[in-house]
């Protein structure tokens, strides 16, 4: 079973084994399982003595950002970066967190990038009790998340700044994955929100009136965020739209020419389709002048045509 373990005691963190981290006093124990297999199902019923329903949504597969008040306890689940490849519709990993007076575990599959700064602090003494310990995952979870919104908003100016009809394909394809992620990140950023406020209010004894200020704090973070990821969608829908009109009139201009090519050379092709026909009676076929008259002719039908559009501002 891989994960780690720390007992926190008169404000000093030590490392401890996690077979053995339950049976040790201290004002918190930390147990963090880094996966979810048949044996950490066992340790959590067995030796944690963790009820069957909290074993159940500490190990389940698919889950979402919440908050449940469960006895003397509380189920937190909140989603925050990972180092792993994370698909487009589910950019962030999960973690599962039961915590109870003097006691925290948390559970991840794949790992969380803000419980290597959770590690850093108990290490450093910040950390005394449960409530200090969730107060600095949301924190920590809640700020690495930030510069990734304002970087997908960032690429949408860059691609606003840049709306050119030559960029359309390019732009589009910013435009895409700007707004996919966007719509990933807000998917589990409002429930977060509702889950880290919910924590906040919880009638807990072993939540401190700073631990909550830190949790309404992230949550109002939280907010923000998932209000700016909306901005970022919509913003996107209206780029998008710009985008297609954009590739419409270069569609558009496009066809115009080729249609102005065409019937420039409509009468040119009728003309000397009716001078190629091998047959007699064609006027003037023999006269050795007849091929530069046609030439002349054909010119001034183009010279003709070609003053006619650009009189009528077909070209602009």
């Amino acid at each position: 079973m891989s994960g780690f373990a720390y007992r926190v005691a008169d404000g000093k963190a030590e490392r401890v084994d996690i077979e053995k981290a339950l049976d040790t006093p201290g004002d918190l124990v930390w147990v963090h399982l880094t996966s979810n297999n048949e044996q950490a199902q066992a340790w959590l019923s067995g030796v944690a003595q963790v009820p069957d329903y909290v074993v159940d949504a500490l190990t389940t597969s698919e889950s979402r950002p919440r908050c449940e008040a469960l006895g003397d306890g509380a189920f937190l689940n909140l989603r925050g970066r990972s180092n792993e490849a994370m698909t487009a519709s589910d950019p962030l990993a999960s973690i599962r967190i039961w915590a109870m007076a003097g006691r925290v575990i948390s559970v991840t599959r794949r790992s969380v990038t803000a419980v290597d700064d959770v590690v850093k602090q108990i290490e450093g003494g910040t950390i005394r009790d449960p409530g200090d310990l969730i107060a600095e995952f949301a924190v920590a979870i809640t700020e690495e998340l930030d510069p990734e919104v304002a970087d997908l908003g960032d690429s949408l100016d860059d691609c606003e700044a840049d709306l050119d009809a030559d960029k359309v394909f390019v732009l589009r394809r910013g435009v895409t994955k700007v707004r996919v992620a966007a719509i990933g990140y807000r998917r589990f950023l409002t429930p977060q929100r509702a889950a880290l406020e919910k924590l906040a209010a919880l009638p807990c004894d072993w939540l401190q009136d700073d631990d909550r200020l830190h949790l309404n704090s992230a949550a109002d973070r939280a907010a923000r965020m998932a209000e700016e990821l909306e901005a970022i969608r919509e913003r996107s829908a209206l780029m998008h739209e710009a985008l297609t009109d954009l590739r419409a009139e270069q569609i558009d201009s496009r066809s115009l020419l080729i249609s102005i090519v065409a019937l420039i050379f409509l009468p040119l092709t009728f003309l000397t389709g009716l001078y190629g026909m091998n047959v007699e009676g064609l006027p003037f076929a023999k006269e050795p002048w007849a091929f530069d008259a046609i030439g002349g002719v054909c010119i001034a039908i183009t010279v003709g045509i070609i003053g006619y559009f650009s009189m009528k501002r077909w070209f602009g």
